[in-house]
């Protein structure tokens, strides 16, 4: 769950970004929570954990946002800022492939949303309290 500094830092950056629709989301906090500790723990949609709210309802604003170029948005935002984000290194021998990972690009893929939610997430890991 994102803190309250945490969440004071992001969120005029989120409302700047967001569409505007008729009603806006239910508890957005949770919602980019959710979404968050899902790209920064690589999990599944379902494995959301309750208290973030309904899975689907992350999975919904995600996938919303990412077509409508939210999240790159959103990123162009923060580094304008001046926010320094966090590298991440994979080992690729621990990472298996499906079977069916022939590399072409689906219709509606959101590969390049689920990097960038990545990089927000290690920006909101930054946010945190720092040791001295």
């Amino acid at each position: 769950m994102l803190s309250d500094a945490q969440w004071a830092e992001l969120e005029p950056l989120v409302e700047a970004r967001r569409p505007k629709g008729k009603t806006p989301p239910q508890d957005l906090r949770r919602t980019v929570s959710a979404i968050l500790w899902r790209h920064q723990n690589g999990a599944k949609w379902r494995a959301v954990p309750a208290e973030l709210g309904p899975w689907w309802r992350a999975a919904q604003i995600f996938i919303r946002w990412a077509r409508a170029g939210v999240w790159e948005r959103l990123l162009s935002l923060v580094q304008e800022r001046g926010v320094q984000l966090g590298m991440v290194f994979l080992d690729g021998t621990s990472v298996r492939a499906h079977q069916k990972a022939a590399g072409a690009a689906r219709r509606g893929d959101l590969k390049l949303s689920e990097i960038i939610v990545r990089r927000l997430a290690a920006l909101v890991a930054d946010l945190g309290p720092r040791l001295g």
